[in-house]
């Protein structure tokens, strides 16, 4: 079996052509006529460019949302972190309250 895989022949593929130069590209896309597949599915240099500029603004825009919600985010960790501490402060005066309650309670019975 593994003899009849050695005796085949190898195939040689002609060799690829070289790519066009840019004389050559640019005398094909003069010369190529204003309903040339490849002109319709490329928009207009204009509208390219507006294009760019739109997509240019909308990632400013996305920037400028991305980092205002970073620092919404970091505002909001102050403020739990305030609040925190202000929850614990109100725990512990609560805590001393009640205890004062208890004394006097046990101080007049």
């Amino acid at each position: 079996m593994n003899v009849s895989l050695k005796s085949k022949k190898r195939v040689v593929l002609p060799s690829r052509p070289s790519p066009p130069g840019v004389d050559r590209i640019l005398e094909d896309v003069s010369g190529a006529e204003p309903d040339d597949p490849v002109f319709r599915v490329l928009p207009p240099p204009q509208q390219q460019q507006q294009q760019q500029q739109q997509e240019a603004g909308e990632a400013e825009t996305t920037f400028r949302q991305c980092r205002r919600h970073a620092d919404v985010t970091r505002q909001l960790q102050e403020v739990e972190a305030l609040v925190t501490r202000q929850r614990d402060h109100l725990r512990a005066a609560g805590q001393r309250l009640e205890r004062h309650v208890a004394e006097v309670k046990g101080g007049l019975c």
